[in-house]
């Protein structure tokens, strides 16, 4: 019986060439995924997310797993049916048609072009906290410039430092999660239920608020995506290591933060600024000793914080890259450098960008961060819509979970996140989304006049795709 995994069409079917060097391995995308995902992300938003929750920080991370299992598997299906680099883009291109998947870029963009500042905002933070000396700007151009280079050198030596980076931070994690259990076994600490639910102040609407800030921890399957053509396998090893990296990141956010959450005081509440920032900086110094305060402190910006901006300017700049390709950004930005074989234009402006935002918005990152997440749940939305129309409308699946009710309560549980965020993030979410309205119509009026140059949408035959240009 035909299987989607065997129907897919060819990259080259869907009116592109190969361009990107496809090397590798299932493995190296599971890894990369995690980095991106960052297996030490919740630590520079534990305080922001206690304070939002009422103290059920772990409950969050569980919802928040939750919402993001319907939007892994959409990835998962389309990722299978169309291999190509751009992600959610590309996917809602083919399967809704170009406006949309315009717009579902558009959307996600926010996510990939505050991200890497976001990023170098915290690294810089976490430093400045151990050495005040130095301006917090400093370490900013530092992380920026450092991780623009790795990825200039190419993904096969990317591949390699993730793996390196990826081991740190698991032993670190391990020693602190490890000195919990024998606080426990000792009667100097006991594992409490408010982490999980605080009779005192739960309520859905808290709960759903902080979503946002801790679906930052969980973008990440969505950048896997973005390396369909560089894996080998293409879809299959980017569906397969979706779920994998999910699944493994879900079980080690929740320890962590539960763990953490067993220190704070119920009820309590972290001073905002550096209290809220170092919350769990501070619990790992209290819980195994000042030694490892500096220990962890400097594997979140020296390891793990700095390994995910080298992962996250690669998977922005390869949507950037994407969507040059087929006429949606300047050409200029598809530009591919024939020897690395790496988007070079895109990877520049990324990091160009990054050293702008971060610096202009070190004092706003509760802001950037309900952005960042802001665009991206809203790009989800839009994959699941297409997930329901391309495969159970159009296709007629008879996969009622996969294409019926996964899309649906995805798309419900996301838009009720959405509107529980952060309402300054909300007023300039949707100021960027109607900016990208106008940008897509103008596109759309302007591809009426002339033959489009990029491939198709998927309600129509692909024809020659727009070929990036070299350097």
């Amino acid at each position: 019986m035909p299987t989607p995994e065997t129907t897919a069409p060819k990259l080259e079917q869907l009116g592109y060439r190969q361009e990107l060097r496809r090397s590798m391995s299932v493995t190296d995308v599971v890894v990369f995924g995690l980095i991106y995902m960052v297996p030490m992300a919740p630590l520079p938003v534990f305080g922001v997310i206690v304070n939002f929750s009422a103290g059920q920080v772990a409950l969050v991370y569980l919802v928040a797993a939750f919402a993001m299992v319907f939007s892994a598997l959409s990835y998962k299906e389309m990722a299978v049916r169309f291999p190509i680099a751009g992600s959610v883009y590309s996917y809602v291109r083919m399967g809704l048609n170009s406006f949309a998947g315009f717009l579902a870029g558009w959307a996600i963009l926010l996510d990939y072009l505050l991200l890497p500042a976001l990023l170098s905002v915290f690294a810089a933070a976490a430093m400045v906290s151990l050495w005040s000396v130095i301006p917090v700007w400093v370490w900013i151009v530092v992380f920026v410039v450092l991780a623009a280079a790795v990825n200039l050198a190419g993904i096969t030596v990317t591949a390699t430092m993730n793996k390196l980076f990826l081991v740190v931070q698991l032993a670190v994690l391990a020693i602190f999660c490890g000195w919990v259990f024998v606080d426990v076994a000792r009667g100097r600490a006991s594992l409490e239920l408010f982490p999980l639910y605080n009779s005192d102040g739960f309520s859905w609407s808290i709960v759903f608020g902080a979503i946002p800030i801790a679906a930052l921890s969980f973008i990440g399957f969505d950048a896997i995506s973005t390396l369909n053509e560089e894996a080998r396998g293409g879809g299959r090893a980017v569906s397969r290591a979706t779920m994998i990296v999910l699944v493994a990141v879900t079980v080690i956010f929740f320890l962590q933060v539960y763990l953490a959450a067993c220190y704070v005081p119920r009820g309590h509440t972290f001073p905002a600024g550096d209290a809220e920032n170092n919350a769990f900086y501070d619990i790992a110094g209290q819980v195994v000793g000042p030694w490892f305060k500096v220990v962890i402190t400097l594997t979140s910006a020296l390891i793990a914080i700095f390994a995910n901006s080298i992962a996250s300017q690669a998977t922005s700049s390869r949507l950037v890259f994407s969507m040059a390709r087929d006429g949606q950004l300047p050409r200029v930005l598809a530009m591919v450098s024939i020897k690395r074989q790496v988007p070079r234009n895109a990877l520049l402006f990324i990091a160009v960008l990054s050293l702008v935002v971060g610096i202009v918005g070190t004092r706003a990152q509760t802001l950037l961060t309900t952005l960042v997440t802001f665009g991206a749940l809203t790009a989800y939305i839009l994959l699941h819509v297409s997930v329901f129309v391309h495969l159970r409308v159009r296709g007629r699946s008879r996969n009622v979970f996969l294409h019926w009710v996964s899309p649906v309560v995805g798309t419900a549980v996301l838009a009720y996140a959405l509107w529980n965020a952060n309402t300054n993030a909300k007023i300039v979410g949707v100021c960027w989304l109607a900016v990208g309205v106008l940008i897509g119509l103008y596109f759309r009026l302007r591809a009426r006049r002339r033959p489009a140059a990029g491939p198709r949408d998927a309600s129509t035959a692909p024809e020659a795709g727009g070929a990036p240009t070299h350097a």
